[in-house]
Parts: structure tokens; sequence; C-alpha cells
């Protein structure tokens, strides 16, 4: 992995925790968190995916989409253990 992959999968991350956030709408931190959860959900989700055996190196889309599987997943774990603001 070179700096150029890594950089994109970052944006990628808070790009997708930042689209799962606004996607669910109950509770939450704001937009700080669902970020950082979403860069969290994304490295969940390719390890997710990796260990199904579907290889995410298909391109930017199939990126952009384990990073937002991941992030939703995170999101509704945190919004369901520790819900926060209503």
């Amino acid at each position: 992995m070179n700096f150029a992959m890594f950089a994109m999968m970052v944006l990628v991350g808070a790009l997708a925790g930042s689209l799962a956030g606004f996607v669910m709408e109950r509770g939450g931190y704001g937009l700080r968190w669902d970020m950082i959860l979403g860069l969290v959900g994304s490295v969940v989700g390719s390890w997710i995916f990796w260990v199904a055996g579907v290889s995410p190196g298909a391109g930017l889309a199939v990126l952009a989409v384990v990073a937002f599987v991941g992030a939703a997943m995170l999101i509704i774990a945190q919004r369901n253990i520790y819900p926060g603001i209503a």
C-alpha cells in the first residue's frame, strides 16, 4: 500500500461516514464522530470483505460501497449501545 492509496482510503472512509450519518437520522454525536466512525468502519468493512473472500480491489466505487457498509454498521452499533443525543 502506497501513500496515495492510503490517502484515498482515508478520504473515502470520511465521506462514507458522513454519508452514513446523514442516512441514519436517529441520535448520534454529529458529523465529526460520524466521519471518525466512517474511517474505522472502512477498515472494518474492508477486513470483513477480505475475510469473506470478496476482494475490494475492483476500484474506487467498490471501495466506497465497502466503506459505506462498514461505516453504517459501526454507526448502527454505536447508536444502539450508547445513543447519546436523541
